[in-house]
């Protein structure tokens, strides 16, 4: 590689950088020496994880857009057998209809403005709403001109489980409530089903299988016909290596059994796969500018590329050194935590990200499992919005395998 100008700019998406066919993201990392933030998307990956969720769940996936909706994400997506989409403005419902203009998209926010409601039923052909009042269902139907084809979609609220957000803490309503507005909407819709989350990052299937038989109760009680479930999304990204969650294909197997258990066996089945179907299609590689005790400042952060890192939801993403040079790496790993490049003191990071002892000033750090809720999230806060964007294909496992420049 003979072009190492890697300067960025601001808001560049990408750069005219040459990346040889035979490296890898180490050997692009010590040879490039980037002066700012490389974020690394990983199509092969994507697209054979599209593959694996779309064949292992007994019912119909649709990709939540909000958690990357870069088009080449896309794509990829959709090349490994995504047809339908979860939607939660009018935004990401044009963006998906000039992607895939027959794709089945539901609009899946529980509070959204009656005109977007309009334009989504009219012009977009919209048929799949969701709820979680009866204020909703009023504005469903007034702006629908009280359609006769609606898919309506009842959320529900469940129980907080092991998990790192709890969803039904903003949407969702109580076992009693989501009975009521089953037997109203029924009324009102063509096909009704009953949805629910049980939140971000959920790591044990079990907490499926529970929420599955309170649905199961709250259907039977209603009294109604109900057409479909929606489980939601949830399934997890492997955030610790030492430690990986089970397999998609257990949460699948989990939740096909829990349906038929409580028997709902023929009932339509979805559910909306975010971070589980596009983390590990994205990498986020970082520059050490300085080392207090175990504090690594870093130039990203939480206004950047690393949001969910930080705060209440804390997640410790996997993190590997690259050293530029001949010095030698230690062998004793330490855990430590991560400083943003903003002036702000909530730009914090605890991790605990495990890395070699003598990480500092010149130092990298690749941190995985980024492609969800990575770039999407970033902001140009403090005037930190300089990234270089790289493209790996050709990949078998993280950080290896050849490279290919974005255009």
């Amino acid at each position: 590689m003979t072009n190492h100008n890697l300067s960025g700019g601001a808001n560049t998406p990408s750069t005219a950088t040459h990346i040889s066919p035979n490296s890898c993201l180490q050997d692009f990392v010590r040879s490039a020496r980037p002066r700012y933030p490389v974020s690394v998307l990983r199509p092969d990956v994507l697209r054979k994880r599209a593959e694996e969720i779309t064949a292992a769940f007994p019912g119909r996936v649709l990709y939540a857009a909000k958690c990357n909706p870069d088009e080449r994400v896309l794509h990829e997506l959709i090349a490994g057998g995504v047809d339908s989409f979860d939607c939660a403005s009018i935004g990401e419902i044009e963006l998906i209809r000039k992607i895939k203009p027959d794709a089945t998209i539901y609009f899946m926010h529980p509070r959204k403005p009656r005109e977007s409601i309009h334009e989504a039923y009219f012009n977009h052909g919209i048929r799949a709403f969701v709820l979680d009042s009866g204020d909703e269902l009023t504005k469903i139907l007034k702006e629908t001109d009280h359609a006769k084809d609606l898919t309506l979609f009842v959320r529900m609220a469940v129980p907080k489980q092991k998990v790192a957000t709890d969803f039904s803490a903003k949407f969702g309503a109580s076992e009693v409530e989501t009975q009521h507005l089953l037997v109203r909407a029924r009324n009102h819709c063509e096909k009704l089903g009953l949805a629910f989350h049980v939140g971000t990052q959920c790591t044990d299937p079990r907490a499926y299988a529970h929420a599955v038989k309170v649905a199961a109760n709250v259907i039977k009680a209603s009294g109604v016909r109900v057409d479909a479930m929606d489980v939601g999304g949830g399934f997890p990204a492997d955030l610790d290596p030492a430690n990986p969650p089970p397999p998609f294909g257990i949460y699948a197997g989990t939740i096909a059994s829990a349906v038929w258990n409580n028997g709902l066996s023929g009932i339509e089945l979805l559910c909306e796969p975010g971070r589980a179907m596009v983390a590990a299609g994205g990498a986020l590689v970082v520059r050490v500018e300085g080392r207090k005790d175990d504090l690594l400042h870093i130039n990203d952060g939480t206004y950047g590329g690393i949001f969910e890192a930080a705060g209440a939801i804390g997640l410790p993403y996997p993190a590997e050194m690259v050293r530029v040079g001949t010095k030698p790496v230690s062998s004793c790993m330490q855990a430590f935590r991560l400083a943003g490049p903003t002036c702000d003191s909530v730009d914090m990071m605890n991790g605990p990200f495990m890395l070699p002892s003598d990480t500092g000033e010149g130092d990298y750090v690749v941190l995985t499992q980024l492609g969800a809720y990575g770039e999407v999230s970033r902001t140009s806060f403090n005037g930190y919005d300089r990234v270089i964007h790289v493209v790996e294909r050709g990949m078998g496992t993280a950080a290896t395998g050849p490279m290919a420049e974005v255009a």
